[in-house]
């Protein structure tokens, strides 16, 4: 399948789905869509396997273990897609589903209790779920070709992003998009290690760094995952989103729970730590953890939980581990408690390199965000790269920005040269190196415009006497202009007996 025609799948697929919700929230019905788009998965995989096996004549097409040594999940006959599509049209469909998911966590102790299922819920019953399978049931996604292709992880990405652009979502509380999660595993280059995200929401980061190793001729296997998210539905997704690609998902943990009260992952040191935080949260319970060990540079404001989230991953930093993390514009520069801590951050030589983003990248948020990258062990000592980014990207509708891969690739070379320090350079207006004193005289704020400047302005050869004239003689052309047409419109409101 061509690129173009993945897209037009894509779209054709949503706009289909869409038109079924009915009254049904989008909050809702993103639960029931991937659900069905998970179940179709994993039936297809087990559906090739299962002919594989008959043709063989060994009599093993329905023993689980055949389907487990090669890592395909064993679907139990009354959750096939075969049989589901049978009885689309029954009145107890939902109902029909609902066991179908209930059959599959029992052949399958890694699913056990991340299925959502409520398809038989009162609350969908606008939803015309037999509709729905029918969408579905002439595409394969979990073909040996189709996963070759990724076209399941590509489609249920794809609803993952529409999704969060109907929901509004809020700095991307379950999504991020992928140009910026991409842009984030191109500077860390995670080819192998512990990743953790404590903020994982549908599991995004680790999705692309798996895409990553892939793309440079890996092995996913290098990589070991942990992850943590409070909300309970989010982290199913997660759990779900690893499932279908067959990423290990054990250490997203057993449950949803709070990484800032419940750690689940205490003793963890983690090579890479890639995360986008929820933004400025002001109820985080600060004052049960005043005396937190984390807290090493300093107490978290009660009002704002950005740099809790920072010292978090600091402390969760290997030896040699690096950290890319989404926050709000405004971590830059707060004063307080927070301007005490980055300071502490930048002394102790852990900011490698802040990155200042375009706006709009996020379908709901128009304003910025950064990315701080943090580093245990800084190739370039005492020095914090900064990179204006607000330029790049391109409008691909009135309201959402993307970075296509030439502006990915861009920051992650620009941030690269300066690490190998090879053919790296400051840009005016794109890109500064300075150091910690240089830092310090700006009272450790850490906005990149301050320090990259403005972008030098090539010399057109036109001496100021020559452009001033030209000016200011179109301009008494256009004062002209001007006094002709109010004139004008003074005789054309005489004439109806309205002069003025």
């Amino acid at each position: 399948m061509k690129e173009e025609d993945l897209k037009d799948l894509e779209k054709k697929l949503w706009e289909s789905a869409d038109k079924m919700r009915g009254a049904v929230p989008v909050s809702s019905y993103k639960f029931i869509i991937l659900g069905l788009i998970f179940l179709k998965y994993i039936s297809d995989s087990f559906e090739e396997k299962y002919q594989e096996l008959i043709e063989q004549g060994y009599g093993l097409e329905e023993d689980r273990d055949a389907y487990i040594a090669d890592n395909i999940f064993y679907v139990p006959q009354k959750a096939r897609w075969e049989y589901l599509d049978v009885h689309s049209k029954d009145a107890n469909i939902g109902q029909i589903i609902d066991e179908a998911l209930e059959e599959i966590e029992k052949e399958n102790p890694s699913l056990k209790g991340v299925l959502i299922k409520q398809y038989n819920s009162p609350d969908y019953k606008n939803v015309n779920l037999g509709e729905l399978i029918d969408i579905f049931t002439n595409i394969k996604i979990g073909s040996k070709q189709a996963q070759d292709k990724d076209i399941l992880g590509r489609i249920y990405e794809y609803f993952l992003g529409q999704f969060a652009a109907k929901e509004l979502q809020k700095g991307g509380e379950f999504y991020t998009p992928a140009c910026l999660v991409r842009t984030m595993v191109e500077i860390l280059e995670p080819y192998q290690g512990r990743i953790y995200d404590p903020a994982c929401g549908s599991g995004g980061m680790f999705v692309q760094s798996i895409k990553f190793i892939q793309r440079h001729n890996g092995s996913a296997r290098n990589l070991t995952i942990y992850g943590q998210e409070k909300n309970p539905t989010t982290w199913k997704l997660a759990k779900m989103n690893l499932a279908i690609r067959g990423i290990n998902n054990e250490g997203l943990g057993k449950f949803a729970d709070d990484t800032f009260h419940n750690d689940l992952h205490k003793d963890l040191k983690a090579d890479f730590v890639l995360a986008n935080p929820p933004f400025n949260i002001s109820d985080w319970g600060q004052e049960k953890l005043v005396d937190d060990v984390r807290w090493k540079y300093g107490i978290p404001p009660k009002g704002n939980a950005n740099f809790a989230w920072v010292q978090h991953m600091v402390s969760k930093l290997s030896i040699n581990g690096k950290a890319a993390i989404i926050l709000a514009n405004g971590s830059l520069s707060a004063g307080g408690q927070e301007e005490e801590i980055r300071k502490n951050l930048i002394e102790a030589d852990l900011v490698d390199c802040i990155l200042s983003m375009p706006s709009n990248l996020f379908y709901t948020v128009t304003i910025p965000c950064s990315i701080w990258i943090l580093n245990r062990n800084k190739k370039q000592k005492g020095k914090t790269l900064f990179i204006d980014c607000r330029n790049l990207g391109t409008m691909v509708t009135r309201k959402l920005r993307e970075l296509n891969e030439d502006d990915i690739m861009q920051i992650a070379d620009t941030y690269h040269n300066f690490q190998n320090n090879e053919n790296y350079e400051d840009i005016a207006g794109y890109c500064k190196s300075s150091t910690i004193e240089e830092i310090k005289e700006n009272n450790y704020v850490l906005t990149p415009g301050r320090y990259v400047g403005t972008e030098e302005k090539e010399d057109d050869g036109v001496p100021f006497e020559e452009k001033m004239k030209t000016f200011t003689t179109e301009l008494k052309a256009q004062f002209e202009e001007s006094h002709k047409l109010e004139e004008q419109i003074k005789k054309n409101l005489e004439v109806i007996g309205y002069g003025i």
